[in-house]
């Protein structure tokens, strides 16, 4: 039985927990491991996995960004409403990553500069951002002028979608500054323990900062995106994502508590969101009951991470 906790709670107990499910599901549900249903699958997820990329990092410093919903739906509608305005699709793009940017990083400032606690800080930015949003659409979806904007989310590479290939490309990048950087390196640091961090030279302040302009930013890719795959800028898009993302995050072993980080974890993490969706897709689940699977899984994800950090702090 300890054997098998001790697994469980390891770094490979997600690889199995999400094996186990992999091949239960492929067994019981209709056309699950069909081409299409894969790669919808795949799709499904670019969101949650392009925002966990950098919600990762806010976690692992003991942050956390409850704002990324809204700058999503946000940067979606300003980069339609920009194209549309201006003729140019890069101009909406680049206006689309800056406004992400910005928000992330006055969340940062405000965070790490004035001490404001992140949940109040990013709980009334979630607020701010989705009202603008709905100001400026007048509440109502904007519909893209240029066709050329559908190919963000249409065009494919070797058969399979762009988005999937800049997701997976996101993922190695991240991974690769998590563990292969001084910047990753640092934001382990902080979330283990910010004052001995900031006494050993780290800048506590300005990497926190960083973290959270480049969530804004990541936030602006994932909702030039999403804005591309529903073929309009919706202001009500991507409610409720932050949980979504924290919950693929904690799934994957990223600590609450900081300290504690891997991007393999975080993919698995994310795909057991995707296949929870896609399953309850599949099965003709009814909205309402989603809302209840999806909070089961916070709490477990919860529950799983309090039982990770009881076990490291019995080793150490």
């Amino acid at each position: 039985m300890n054997a098998l906790k001790k697994i469980l709670l390891g770094e490979q107990g997600l690889v199995v927990i999400f094996a186990a499910a992999f091949v239960i599901v492929s067994l019981f549900v209709p056309n699950f491991l069909t081409e299409r249903n894969m790669l919808g699958l795949l799709q499904s997820v670019v969101t949650i996995g392009i925002v966990a990329c950098t919600m990762m990092f806010c976690l692992a410093s003991r942050d956390f960004d409850l704002s990324v919903g809204s700058i999503v739906a946000f940067s979606g509608m300003i980069a339609v409403m920009v194209s549309n305005a201006t003729g140019s699709i890069p101009l909406g793009l680049l206006a689309a990553l800056l406004c992400g940017a910005v928000v992330g990083f006055v969340n940062g400032i405000v965070i790490a500069r004035f001490r404001i606690n992140a949940l109040i800080t990013t709980l009334a930015t979630m607020q701010i951002v989705r009202g603008l949003a709905l100001i400026a659409s007048d509440g109502r979806a904007v519909g893209i002028n240029d066709p050329a904007f559908y190919q963000l989310a249409l065009s494919r590479f070797l058969t399979v979608p762009t988005p999937i290939w800049i997701m997976l490309m996101l993922f190695i990048l991240f991974g690769f500054v998590l563990n292969r950087t001084v910047f990753g390196k640092n934001t382990l640091a902080i979330g283990g323990n910010p004052e001995a961090s900031r006494l050993a030279g780290v800048n506590v302040v300005n990497t926190r900062i960083w973290i959270f302009a480049l969530q804004g930013l990541i936030c602006g890719i994932a909702g030039i995106l999403l804005a591309s795959r529903i073929t309009s800028g919706q202001p009500n898009a991507a409610t409720g994502l932050e949980l979504s993302v924290i919950s693929a995050c904690v799934l994957g072993g990223v600590s609450l508590a900081g300290g504690r980080a891997a991007m393999s974890g975080v993919i698995v993490g994310v795909l057991i969101m995707g296949i929870a969706e896609n399953v309850m897709n599949l099965l003709n689940i009814q909205a309402f009951y989603q809302y209840v699977v999806r909070g089961l899984i916070l709490l477990i994800a919860v529950l799983l991470d309090n039982l990770r950090s009881s076990a490291a702090g019995r080793r150490g």
